[in-house]
């Protein structure tokens, strides 16, 4: 290895190994899942699908990904899945790719809101090559389905998204249903923060209500960085497998197949069920402790592993307090609010979860010392 990559390499393992991680997207993965994601898979090109590859020398691919499906199908008790995707973003953009037109309307959750760039937001090429609409959370942090439902009512739109990158509380998939038959709308969900903790019995499976779910397989699903789609309806196979390949992606990444096959057969063991119990209950822990230091919580509270924690009647802007806590060896990130007062560099908010540090084994009395450092910094 080259010497200037091994140095970089080692700082970043001393820095991963003594800091707190608490970017609610990030995650450790397993000894298995790493050694598959360097494994000697990436060496093979597998343009296509299982039994029809566009390059031979195949078959051992096909068993790998073949595999991977059928692990994640049981996981989340549905009836197709590519696992293609590189990332969650391309999960997102190949489901549009099959299902909407350019210009077609799409409505999703606001960036500010808590909603993620590719559902809609301007800068993105989903609020370039589509006619985005979004909807946004009450006074109180909290989904108005009253709102949003007179909102899509008003937009027609041919896509609602549902599912958030910095929404704490359980989202009522059966409630976008309603609203998505209401006015003629497919239905997709990006169950990306969540997918760990649904997998783990911790909140809600939105299959039964989506008629397409994206996720990525890293942060509470703890696998390697990638992306996934699932389905139940088997006529839409043929587009949505379209929509990754040759839709809008090239060759798969093999190596990473093969570490999402060994994370989703790690996410279907009790082990797994009970350390997504504890990631909630770490979460909660930590709460009570901000409530305790007068520091303010989007929502109040968490039903999952994150925390978005109100900075905008603090002296110190997100940028600012993320900036001290990583002084002190803690790892946030700055993360806007509804309305947010200050400018989207500096936000008015931290994101925290509790995921990968649950992962290091830290129990609930780490987690609520570790809550009233980060509210003393706060506090000045």
């Amino acid at each position: 290895m080259d010497k200037r990559i091994k140095e970089i390499l080692d700082k970043e393992k001393n820095r991963q190994s003594n800091t707190i991680e608490l970017i609610a997207s990030e995650n450790f993965a397993s000894d298995a899942i790493m050694e598959l994601a360097g494994s000697i898979f990436t060496n093979k090109y597998a343009e296509g699908y299982p039994n029809k590859r566009y390059y031979n020398g195949c078959e051992h691919m096909d068993e790998i990904e073949n595999l991977a499906i059928e692990e994640l199908k049981k996981l989340y008790n549905c009836n197709f899945a590519n696992v293609q995707p590189h990332c969650g973003a391309n999960a997102n953009t190949a489901v549009f790719q099959a299902f909407l037109k350019p210009g077609d309307t799409i409505l999703g959750m606001d960036l500010a809101s808590g909603g993620h760039l590719s559902h809609g937001s301007k800068p993105n090429i989903s609020g370039k090559v589509y006619n985005a609409y979004s909807y946004g959370v009450d006074e109180n942090g909290y989904l108005d389905y009253d709102v949003i439902r007179n909102r899509a009512k008003v937009l027609s739109p041919k896509m609602i998204i549902a599912g958030a990158s910095a929404y704490s509380r359980v989202i009522d998939w059966k409630k976008f249903r309603e609203i998505a038959d209401e006015v003629g709308a497919l239905l997709l969900v990006d169950m990306a923060h969540y997918s760990g903790l649904i997998a783990g019995g911790q909140y809600p499976n939105p299959i039964e209500y989506a008629d397409v779910v994206t996720s990525t397989t890293h942060k509470t699903l703890r696998g390697p960085r990638g992306g996934i789609i699932i389905w139940n309806n088997s006529d839409y196979t043929k587009k949505i497998n379209g929509g990754i390949f040759p839709g809008t992606q090239g060759g798969p990444l093999m190596h990473i197949i093969a570490a999402k096959a060994q994370c989703f057969i790690e996410a279907n063991t009790p082990e797994f069920k009970e350390y997504c119990i504890k990631v909630k209950e770490n979460a909660n822990h930590m709460c009570d402790v901000f409530r305790d230091n007068n520091i303010p919580i989007l929502t109040e509270g968490t039903d999952s592993h994150l925390i978005l924690i109100d900075l905008s009647n603090k002296n110190h802007s997100g940028r600012v307090i993320a900036d001290k806590l990583e002084e002190n060896g803690i790892t946030v990130n700055k993360n806007g609010i509804p309305k947010d007062p200050r400018s989207f560099v500096e936000t008015s908010g931290i994101r925290i979860g509790t995921a990968a540090e649950t992962t290091k084994g830290h129990d609930k009395e780490w987690f609520r010392e570790l809550a009233k450092q980060i509210s003393d910094i706060i506090n000045g």
